[in-house]
């Protein structure tokens, strides 16, 4: 099975960028959905942003304009630039990969925006 390892969380001022990476242990270009969630303390896990295997993608409402979601199968990775971040973007970032019956987590980044 896939394994799924997230970087590029951190602490980042409103306004400023973060840009997280996804990397996968096996070529992602099969892999039919890949996504970004966000969870905070207390709350719901949400979707965040998606993306196809054949690049297609979704993003939330709460986050159009400001974060876009892309993958590069030859380096299996999959990222989410972040700009224009606010204090409430502030959560856990998951990323999770479905193919098939096959359903992976990520362990988690941190992302703190301080106002």
């Amino acid at each position: 099975q896939v394994q799924l390892v997230e970087s590029g969380g951190g602490l980042v001022q409103a306004g400023g960028s973060l840009r997280l990476s996804c990397a996968a242990s096996r070529n992602i270009f099969s892999i039919n959905y890949m996504a970004w969630y966000r969870q905070t303390p207390g709350g719901q896990r949400e979707l965040v942003a998606s993306i196809t295997s054949d690049g297609s993608t979704n993003s939330a409402d709460s986050v159009k304009g400001r974060f876009t979601i892309s993958r590069d199968n030859a380096k299996n990775t999959v990222y989410l630039q972040m700009n224009g971040l606010k204090s409430e973007d502030t959560a856990v970032y998951y990323c999770y990969a479905r193919n098939g019956e096959e359903r992976r987590w990520g362990q988690g980044t941190q992302v703190t925006v301080s106002s």
